[in-house]
């Protein structure tokens, strides 16, 4: 269940596909390994609400919070600050490459820290461990090779686990506001000038 196949697929539209750039990976993963992950997805989505592991304004991959919450919660916040005749600037910000960063052992770290119990502890450990992964284009060997990224794309707790990794990011801003959804976030200030908040 550690294994995946990725479908190699051209980009339409580019000049030739000489470069790696000129393609896109698909990840499949086995069915019953996206099962089991969702399971242990909800149960640290649990458990990570009732020890207070995550910002109160961390949306995406939690149920009941949604892009539409954090869109929702910045144009609430803005016009209030507006009305108190600050000014307020609003910076969005996109984690490039955030899930093939995460280090599973500060990650697990943190998680034991926060009281998240031993054993799904573990269990996330082992699963971000010893993946591997086969690319399926013309030609291939259809070799399996080791993969070194440590949340795997396509699965349903790797957005989880990496909204988790980055909860301590976000900043307290007195008379402002810090959103994320996944990997966008937005950080929203206010103050007497424009020059201020920058």
């Amino acid at each position: 269940m550690k294994k995946a196949n990725g479908i190699v697929l051209d980009k339409p539209g580019k000049p030739n596909y000489r470069t790696p750039a000129s393609f896109c990976i698909i990840i499949l993963l086995e069915t019953v390994s996206k099962i089991l992950e969702r399971l242990s997805a909800l149960q640290l989505a649990s458990a990570a609400r009732s020890l207070g592991l995550l910002h109160p304004n961390q949306c995406g991959p939690l149920a009941g919070l949604g892009c539409f919450n954090a869109v929702a919660t910045l144009i609430h916040k803005v016009p209030l600050l507006q009305a108190a005749s600050f000014k307020v600037s609003t910076l969005f910000l996109d984690v490039k490459g955030g899930f093939d960063n995460v280090c599973t052992n500060k990650l697990a770290s943190s998680l034991a820290k926060g009281g998240v119990s031993a054993y799904l502890v573990a269990w996330i450990k082992s699963f971000l461990c010893k993946r591997q992964c086969r690319l399926i284009f013309q030609g291939t060997p259809k070799v399996f090779c080791p993969v070194t990224i440590d949340t795997p794309q396509g699965s349903p707790i790797s957005p989880l686990l990496f909204v988790l990794y980055i909860a301590s990011l976000h900043p307290t801003i007195p008379q402002g506001l810090a959103i994320s959804y996944v990997d966008d976030l937005t950080i929203a200030v206010s103050s007497d000038s424009v020059r201020s908040n920058i």
